[in-house]
Formats: C-alpha cells, sequence, structure tokens
C-alpha cells in the first residue's frame, strides 16, 4: 500500500455543542435592542416636542441639576454586572443628543498645558462623542466665547491650594454674568483631576448639591477665623482657600459649601457685613 501523506489542510471549526442555546441568547438579545432602540426613538420624539412647547418657554436647554438627578435615580435602581460608568456613559451621550436637538450647542475647553489633557478627556466624557468642542489655551478666551455667544458652556480646571496666581481664575471671575453650573468627572475619581463647568445661564438644583462662594475679606483674616463666621451663620464650609490680592489690605476667599445657596440667599448677607458672591452651584460627584 502505498504511504499515506498528511493533510495540510485546516480542520473544519467544530459546530458549538449549543448551537441552539446560543441561538436563542443572541435572537432574546436582538429583541431587546430593538425594544431599547423604540423606547430611545420615543424619548427623542417626547425632548423635540418639549423643546417646542410653550409650557417650557425660553429656559435654558442645559438643566446640569436634572441631569445629574436622573443619574442618581439610575444608579440607584441599577444592578447587575454592567458597571456604573457604563450607565453613566450610556445616559450622558443621550443627554447631550437631547441638548444638542434643542439649541445649537458648542463648548469650549480651558487649559494650560500642564491640565489640557485632563480637562479634554473629562469634557468630552460628560459632553459625549458628538458635541462640538474646541480648546483654548487661556480661561479668558474661553469665558469671552461664552459672554459673546460663540459657546454655550465652559470647561476650566477647577481651583487648587497654592495654585499660580495666573492660574486662579475665579478671583476676577464674572459672577454678574456666567455662573459656575457642574463639577466633572460625576463619577468620583479619587486623585483625579476636576472640571468645573460655567455658562451664562444660572445652575439648577439636583437635591444634593454644592455651592461655591467668593467673600471679600480684609488681609488679617486668618482661616480659622472665616470657618468660624461660616460656621456660626450655619454656612457648612466643606473646603476653603484664601488668597491675597495685589492691594495689601484685601483679600479673597473661595469657600465650597453644602447645598444650594440661592445668589440672594439673605443669610449670605448676615456674614459680619462681608460682600459674599455665588460664583456656582453643582451637584455632588456620586461614588464609582
Amino acid at each position: 500500500m502505498p504511504d499515506q501523506i498528511p493533510s495540510t489542510a485546516p480542520a473544519l471549526p467544530t459546530p458549538p455543542a449549543d448551537a441552539a442555546e446560543l441561538a436563542e441568547l443572541r435572537a432574546e438579545i436582538d429583541a431587546l435592542d430593538d425594544a431599547l432602540h423604540d423606547l430611545v426613538m420615543r424619548r427623542a420624539d417626547i425632548v423635540a416636542r418639549l423643546a417646542g412647547s410653550r409650557a417650557k418657554g425660553a429656559g435654558p436647554a442645559l438643566r446640569p441639576g436634572r441631569e445629574a438627578a436622573i443619574l442618581r435615580r439610575m444608579l440607584a435602581r441599577h444592578s447587575g454586572p454592567l458597571p456604573r460608568s457604563a450607565l453613566v456613559r450610556l445616559w450622558r451621550e443621550m443627554f447631550a443628543a437631547s441638548t444638542a436637538m434643542q439649541s445649537n450647542f458648542t463648548v469650549v475647553a480651558a487649559a494650560d498645558p500642564e491640565h489640557a489633557e485632563a480637562v479634554m478627556r473629562l469634557t468630552r466624557a460628560h459632553f459625549g462623542g458628538t458635541t462640538p468642542i474646541r480648546a483654548m489655551t487661556t480661561v479668558g478666551q474661553a469665558l469671552a466665547c461664552l459672554l459673546s455667544g460663540e459657546a454655550a458652556v465652559a470647561t476650566l480646571p477647577a481651583p487648587e491650594p497654592e495654585e499660580r496666581e495666573e492660574a486662579a481664575w475665579w478671583v476676577r471671575f464674572d459672577a454678574q454674568s456666567l455662573q459656575v453650573t457642574a463639577r466633572l468627572p460625576f463619577l468620583a475619581e479619587p486623585g483625579g483631576a476636576s472640571v468645573l463647568v460655567v455658562s451664562p445661564t444660572p445652575p439648577d438644583p439636583s437635591g444634593r448639591d454644592r455651592t461655591l462662594l467668593r467673600i471679600e475679606l480684609t488681609a488679617d483674616f486668618s482661616h480659622a477665623r472665616l470657618t468660624r463666621l461660616l460656621a456660626d451663620a450655619s454656612i457648612p464650609a466643606i473646603s476653603l482657600q484664601i488668597r491675597r490680592t495685589g492691594e495689601q489690605a484685601l483679600a479673597l476667599a473661595l469657600a465650597e459649601v453644602a447645598g444650594f445657596w440661592e445668589a440672594r440667599d439673605p443669610r449670605l448677607k448676615s456674614l459680619s457685613g462681608l460682600h459674599v458672591e455665588r460664583l456656582g452651584a453643582y451637584a455632588e460627584a456620586e461614588p464609582s
């Protein structure tokens, strides 16, 4: 008998033993995808109706507080293997698409080279993959775009203790024309970068918020003295920093306080005659 020549042809794949079960599961996923798509289209129809509704009026399309409240509700009812971060990402994309349906929405992201990568990453994650985002090299450029109407919101590096004087944009911030309305990321990143969102429209409460206050002081005010003064006025300070200004007799404090404080809250007028301005308010971050 002639010698057998071994075959070099690749072996045919072995059909899965449970091919029927696999096909059934895929069919179930396809049906769920169709049902999800139906709901997404229905949601978009309602957003379109809302955009033209007289009930909404001329209110802003962007509502950071309401978005945060929705995300908290979704996270509270969430279970199963899908990561919380993926759930937030899905809803953030829907929020971005809904906002774009209601207005011409553009974002400017401002940061020096040290913070630029983190600011752009957090901005893109929050405002979605299709939102136009323009990078700015200075905070002044970004805020000018807001005031001129070229952009709807700006993202800026959150203030840090001991930051350089030129980086302390909050010292010169025009709180009469602009307000901080959100802090990113919504899911906390321990030790990670933090970004503030600024808008010409005022913030809206989410149900669990923090407020930024700028307080004019005399130069002899200490950190401890201001902390006691805030506590006596039932204004719970979470963080506090004081920066001396160019005028030797003056200083400015930036206080992050618990709760959503209206700009004209009479309690803010009771701080021993100090001039207090609200720079904005935002939803508290959720644990990742």
